[in-house]
């Protein structure tokens, strides 16, 4: 017989899922009360649909009766599979969000198409939210906090969750006495788009361990210790992230510091190299066959060692650069003073939280040399897209503001929405007023491969195209890009000469790094753009250099290492 907990359980996500679809009230409040009239009994309700017995409790009809029979009889009645089938299952995730009921759910799927915790967070830091009936500011805030609370626990992590934090982290640890040196290590020095915790590899005398990894233990950061031993400790961060002290000899700092940054595969590789030059490379040293240990004081030393140029973290993925290594063709890799200007940001004009006068400020005092202004088309009606008659006016307000400056200039530009045809937003008169057009899809992400690399290369084949922003719409944990034949892409934007965007926005990063090699061989410029919706996004930059480093990408591969010139004059050679 089915148990109590589980019938309730059933008529709750009836409830749930009847209400997110818009059913009769009447009907859902059915649902609810019987659920909460069968938390109220004691009798055993086994015995009661044995007997044929349930419509004698108050409260509870043929209907719900039917219901749970069929609960009792095959596990799942079929309304409440058929509802299933219809519903998104994201859907049922959202509602564990603090403050999130499924009257809100339905808004948010329904004006919004959000399905998922991810494009529900990204939604709200892109100020999406604020209008919708029912939600406002500060709801908006309660949601982004309880998402927060949310995923406190969750198995992976953005980049940009962990980041600054481990950072913060190894200032205190690389300071505790005895210690002589450490490095943050892991799939987070490789700079992955998302980790799983954070690794930190020290050097330290082995009768400074204790104290070392005590202190390591008893961080204030720290919620709880999950394993704790005489050469490694593990923790629980109050954020939820596990982080872990690996301690080692000074001598074997280096090694241990290559191969625990990994990736595994990039290792044994390593590991083949070495045995080709009849050499063991190991996590704690390098040694020649007759096990005579060869002293390496830096990764450098071991790659010089192996024949190798310097492999920088990022590059460690075995995606060729063991080859590039020895033969001296590691390229000096893009770093972000290399990026003198601000591409794609979005002001008050539409969904951005501040004005354009606020993002140029920011842009100002972080040294970069211009901005360029990319509020969304009129077709996007959710997030505040900007007719005409506003693009003009947006147009004499960036006009007066670069009145004001010396040494900066803010650029004229859209993000344009790509329409299901291919076709873009505005006139061909319209889009020859920019300095610069971003494209991008924001609807109908349900495609073939076909119809998305379709949709796409016809938006390339406008004129005024100067950048396909975000090309496959993914936002990580969240959602999967449509799919794109990315080699399609990338060979016509050789052909066209448009840039492709290498999203910074850490929920993203998009393009997806393992394109970006091909990109550089086939002379694609790349436009690493933070998407900004406030003064704040513009700093995400720095993920996407992270990003781009790791796709081998050089300054002469980034579109806005360029000066604010040369960009409009990369733009205007496509429509002269």
């Amino acid at each position: 017989m089915v148990d109590k907990s589980i019938i309730i359980q059933k008529l709750d996500e009836m409830a749930v899922l009847m209400e997110l679809k818009g059913e009769n009230p009447f009907k859902i409040r059915a649902f609810s009360n019987a659920s909460r009239i069968l938390q109220g009994i004691s009798d055993d309700i086994s015995q009661l649909i044995e007997n044929g017995q349930l419509t004698e409790i108050k409260g509870i009809g043929k209907g719900i009766a039917n219901f749970i029979n069929e609960i009792d009889q095959s596990g799942e009645p079929e309304e409440l599979q058929n509802l299933k089938e219809e519903i998104p299952s994201g859907l049922l995730v959202l509602l564990r969000i603090p403050g999130m009921g499924a009257k809100k759910v339905k808004v948010v799927w329904e004006k919004l198409n959000i399905q998922t915790i991810g494009e529900l967070e990204y939604a709200c830091q892109e100020n999406r939210l604020v209008d919708l009936d029912g939600f406002g500011e500060k709801t908006q805030q309660n949601i982004l906090n309880g998402i927060e609370l949310l995923k406190r626990y969750s198995d992976r992590h953005l980049l940009s969750e962990v980041l600054d934090g481990a950072r913060e982290l190894h200032e205190i640890i690389k300071n505790f006495p005895g210690l002589i040196r450490s490095e943050i290590a892991g799939s987070l020095r490789r700079s992955k788009e998302t980790v799983k915790d954070i690794d930190f590899v020290a050097a330290a005398d082995v009768r400074n361990h204790d104290n070392i990894l005590d202190a390591f233990t008893h961080l204030d950061q720290v919620e709880r210790i999950s394993s704790k031993g005489d050469k490694k400790s593990s923790v629980i961060l109050k954020n939820g992230i596990t982080a872990e002290l690996r301690l080692v000899s000074e001598e074997e700092f280096p090694f241990s510091l290559h191969h625990t940054t990994g990736s595994k595969e990039h290792n044994v590789a390593m590991r083949e190299q070495a045995k080709k030059m009849n050499l063991k490379l190991k996590e704690y040293g390098l040694f020649e066959e007759n096990g005579r240990k060869i002293d390496c004081k830096t990764e450098t030393e071991i790659f010089e060692t192996l024949g190798l140029s310097y492999i920088s973290p990022e590059l460690r993925e075995n995606h060729g650069e063991i080859e590039a290594g020895l033969n001296k063709k590691i390229p000096k890799l893009i770093e972000i003073p290399d990026i003198k200007g601000v591409i794609h940001t979005h002001s008050t004009y539409s969904d951005g939280l501040h004005s354009i006068k606020e993002l140029a400020d920011t842009a100002q005092l972080l040294g970069y040399k211009y901005l360029v202004i990319s509020d969304h088309s009129k077709y996007a009606i959710y997030a505040n897209g900007l007719s005409e008659e506003r693009i003009i006016q947006q147009f004499q307000e960036i006009d007066e503001l670069n009145q004001s400056f010396e040494d900066f200039q803010i650029l004229k530009s859209i993000e344009c929405d790509i329409l299901s045809d291919g076709s873009l937003d505005y006139t061909a008169e319209v889009l020859a007023g920019f300095d610069l057009v971003i494209c991008s899809i924001h609807s109908r992400f349900q495609m073939t491969e076909s119809e998305a690399t379709k949709r796409l290369l016809k938006a390339m084949e406008n004129s005024y195209t100067t950048i396909i922003g975000h090309p496959t719409g993914r936002l990580l944990l969240a959602r999967e890009g449509y799919p794109v034949n990315m080699r399609t892409i990338i060979t016509a934007a050789s052909d066209l000469n448009i840039a492709i965007e290498l999203n910074a926005n850490p929920h993203r990063l998009d393009i997806d790094w393992r394109w970006l090699k091909f990109a550089r061989e086939k002379g694609v410029k790349i436009s690493i753009n933070p998407d900004a919706h406030r003064v704040e996004g513009i700093q995400d930059i720095r993920y996407g250099v992270g990003i781009a480093r790791k796709g081998w990408l050089t300054a002469s591969d980034v579109l806005n290492c360029l000066s604010a010139e040369q960009v409009i004059r990369f733009a205007k050679a496509r429509n002269s």
